[in-house]
């Protein structure tokens, strides 16, 4: 190899000395130390406990419990998802791209605040509790299919947008029915996106920690929250690792999954958006599963804020007021306004975190690698970047509880663990945002930048930052709302002294008195207010890729 490549190479490697550093010692170690709590529990191999945690008769109905209602959550998301993309994405519809942003909400709400608008919904004392669902498994499943339409709307919506009607159009003239051109002509086109978004969706509904933890009780319990569990009311670390171990095992070949499929091309495909069409009468039955999913989205938000104002007196702000306070019996170490202060703070440090270390990894995995080894590294690197992609919340909390709290790394006081741990989680949605912005930039207007004098800083304020700036401040919006929400990691790794509104909100609905409840539905819908105009303002960017989950 030439000094250039090897120059290449290693400024390759300098830039990407940081994020590998980091993500060594906050991920790879705390896995590890996981994966060996479960398979190394006396510090020599021994999977037998794992095997027996395993075979328990309530890790069985643990499991059947986590498929079922994945499988259920993924099916009602497509069958409310698919008509609505086509209606926001292919028609003319007054006013579609709010409609797309207010379906966008629920999906970055917080699920301990979708989990209480639900409990708010379907309890006794609430619009739908007639209908008795409260406490049941289609109550979770209602949770899921309204935290992931937006989902299946957005990835299913963007593939039909780009798709060429000429195909179809070429059916119908040939007399086949709407049915058939859907059936034989549409369908096949879209699969793709289908069932990446599908996967995507099952693996949202098996890893919606804060759904199932508010409105399962203790009678209903998936994956995550029985690691939950086992660790902090058990103490069976060796349980909580084997099931660990098996939840990664699950997401990683989910996420394998829907990775191939959105890379599989789609030959009718076309850069250019067909220009909507007009509303038909025969879209009816579309709209009126449209209007359903718009109602799903709209009702249980609007019962959260209703329940917020609800008094012993009738309604006023009495709730919003109490938030001042540390409740009733002195349910909160510290006052839910101090709580989401500690809230605030701690997004801004997960937002600079994730953002710095996913422009450093989308910079590193988009160059153009012009030799053998230079593309060896790369694609090392980029295999090694995408790791945290194969690992929920719930479990990178788990190890990080397990492993950094002895010798050099004893980082279990300091107050940037859970920052950290936030902005990992937010890490792969930065990347994948800002990657294929970075990917389209042309490297020929680097190289005319570069032959007119610009040194490498000048090439990247004049050609790089014009197009990436939207994206990076999309970017920074969602890792500060995916921060402001997170509970999975941060339910192992918060300080008693500094809890964040998510924490204060299970403390709250797990203290009895309508006082703590109503505090409770309070502290929810601020939540959900900060992480809905943070979430509104980025849509405002129109950043295509933002969508792509």
């Amino acid at each position: 190899m030439n000094r250039a490549g090897l120059r290449r190479t290693a400024g390759l490697l300098a830039l990407a000395v940081v994020p590998v550093a980091v993500l060594a010692v906050f991920f790879v170690l705390p896995v590890v130390g996981m994966l060996g709590r479960g398979l190394w529990p006396g510090g020599s191999f021994d999977p037998s406990g794992a095997l027996e945690v395993l075979t328990r008769e309530r890790t069985a109905r643990v499991l059947a419990f986590t498929l079922t209602t994945s499988a259920a959550g993924t099916a009602g998301s497509l069958l409310l998802g698919l008509p609505t993309a086509w209606v926001l994405h292919r028609l003319a519809v007054p006013g579609a791209r709010l409609l797309r942003a207010l379906l966008l909400v629920p999906f970055v709400l917080p699920t301990v605040v979708v989990g209480v608008a639900f409990r708010e919904l379907l309890g006794e004392a609430g619009p739908l509790g007639f209908l008795g669902l409260d406490g049941t498994p289609v109550a979770v499943v209602l949770a899921l299919v309204f935290f992931n339409v937006a989902v299946v709307v957005r990835a299913v919506g963007a593939a039909w947008e780009s798709l060429d009607p000429r195909p179809a159009e070429a059916a119908a003239a040939l007399g086949a029915t709407p049915w058939q051109v859907w059936w034989t002509v549409t369908l096949p086109a879209l699969r793709p996106a289908v069932v990446s978004a599908a996967s995507v969706v099952f693996l949202f509904c098996a890893t919606a920690f804060g759904v199932v933890l508010t409105l399962g009780g203790l009678r209903y319990a998936t994956v995550e929250t029985e690691i939950y569990l086992l660790t902090t009311s058990l103490l069976d670390l060796e349980g909580a690792a084997a099931l660990s171990v098996l939840q990664l095992l699950v997401v990683a070949v989910l996420l394998g999954l829907a990775q191939r499929l959105r890379a599989t091309a789609d030959p009718r495909a076309r850069r250019t958006s067909p220009r909507p069409r007009a509303v038909r009468r025969s879209d009816a039955p579309a709209l009126v599963v449209t209007g359903l999913a718009l109602l799903l989205a709209a009702v249980p938000i609007a019962t959260l804020v209703l329940g917020s104002l609800r008094t012993a007196d009738g309604y006023g702000l009495d709730n919003y007021l109490a938030l001042q306070t540390r409740g009733s019996s002195g349910a909160l170490a510290v006052p839910v306004t101090e709580a989401l202060a500690v809230s605030l703070r701690t997004a801004v440090d997960a937002t600079w975190m994730s953002v710095l270390l996913g422009l450093l990894v989308a910079v590193v995995v988009t160059q153009r690698s012009r030799g053998r080894l230079e593309r060896t590294v790369r694609s090392g690197l980029d295999a090694f970047f995408m790791l945290p992609l194969g690992v929920s919340a719930v479990t990178l909390g788990f190890g990080l509880l397990v492993t950094l709290d002895s010798g050099l790394l004893d980082l279990r006081s300091s107050p940037l663990l859970v920052p950290v741990a936030q902005a990992l989680v937010a890490l792969p949605l930065v990347v994948r945002t800002l990657a294929p912005v970075l990917a389209s930039v042309d490297p020929r207007q680097r190289q005319a930048a570069a032959s007119l004098g610009a040194g490498p800083l000048r090439s990247l304020l004049v050609v790089d930052l014009p197009v990436v700036w939207k994206p990076l401040l999309a970017a920074a919006g969602f890792a500060f709302a995916v921060s402001l929400g997170e509970f999975g990691a941060t339910a192992f790794l918060f300080r008693e002294e500094a809890p964040t509104v998510p924490v204060v909100i299970v403390r709250l609905l797990g203290r009895p008195g309508e006082g703590n409840y109503g505090m409770a539905l309070a502290a929810a819908v601020v939540l959900a207010a900060v992480t809905a105009l943070v979430v509104l303002a980025v849509e405002r960017l129109r950043v295509p890729s933002v969508g792509a989950f």
